[in-house]
């Protein structure tokens, strides 16, 4: 049987586009419902209560889309909203914390792991602690990198500016000898060039939206959720800002128009 309904997914901005992009490549019969909270980006220097506010309302607008699944395509929400949240509604979800975790213990060379996230990623310790329950005798390195976010929004990804935001930021992650780094927000796969120039061939980046998205869909085809190949499919955005620069920050990224973006207010 094949369920036609989309998934929903959200981020502050654009940076959840990298977890649609895992979709449409992952799951390309998936119709999506994106909600990019950009009235309230950056999201990092948010306060826990401000975070599971913003949640709330976003899951009330995509479940009244008749979202089938969600994917907290939001690194900052996945570790302190979704654990609050997810108990209040009855559609099934999924964070980035988990699947990025194991996806860099699989990868590891040497157990030193470091973990580049916003700050209120940083604070909440999810990262730290997931790290640290898989396997106990890793050595975990969190820096938070405050200026990444709102240079990515502005579209300033692949300048001088945003190379030396990176350099100064993975400065004490490559002090600390780490071997592999968790892309913690999903802002930053935009910037991957920036951090394989810091960071050189030899410390392996995981960008936890293709794992979450491989888990999302495991989970989705045990629930009998997946769509069948071959039906329509349906992309539709929504904002709770400015459209027009939501769109031109996305073509930048994406290389493509995204044809029709509406806004919602949130209350």
């Amino acid at each position: 049987m094949s369920d036609l309904r989309p998934i929903g997914l959200f981020d502050s901005g654009v940076g959840g586009l990298t977890v649609s992009r895992q979709i449409f490549r992952l799951m390309p019969q998936e119709s999506t419902v994106y909600f990019g909270d950009n009235a309230h980006v950056p999201y990092g220097p948010r306060t826990p209560e401000e975070l599971i506010s913003f949640a709330d309302e976003i899951l009330t607008f995509l479940v009244s889309c008749g979202v089938k699944y969600i994917i907290f395509a939001c690194n900052t929400n996945s570790s302190i909203s979704l654990p609050v949240v997810r108990e209040r509604y009855a559609v099934p979800m999924i964070g980035l914390i988990e699947p990025g975790v194991r996806e860099a213990v699989r990868v590891s060379t040497g157990g030193r792991i470091g973990i580049i996230a916003t700050e209120a990623t940083i604070k909440s310790g999810a990262y730290q602690r997931a790290l640290k329950a898989l396997n106990p005798d890793l050595a975990v390195f969190g820096q938070a990198a405050p200026r990444l976010v709102p240079l990515v929004e502005a579209g300033r990804a692949g300048t001088r500016e945003s190379l030396a935001a990176v350099a100064e930021y993975v400065q004490p992650l490559k002090r600390a000898g780490v071997d592999t780094l968790i892309l913690g927000c999903t802002h930053y796969p935009f910037l991957e060039a920036e951090f394989r120039e810091v960071l050189g061939p030899d410390v392996k980046l995981v960008d936890p939206a293709e794992a979450t998205t491989i888990a999302a869909r495991e989970e989705m085809s045990r629930l009998g959720l997946l769509n069948n190949p071959g039906g329509s499919v349906q992309h539709r955005y929504f904002v709770s800002g400015d459209p027009r620069v939501f769109q031109e920050t996305a073509r930048l990224f994406l290389g493509e128009e995204i044809p029709s973006v509406k806004q919602v207010k949130l209350d």
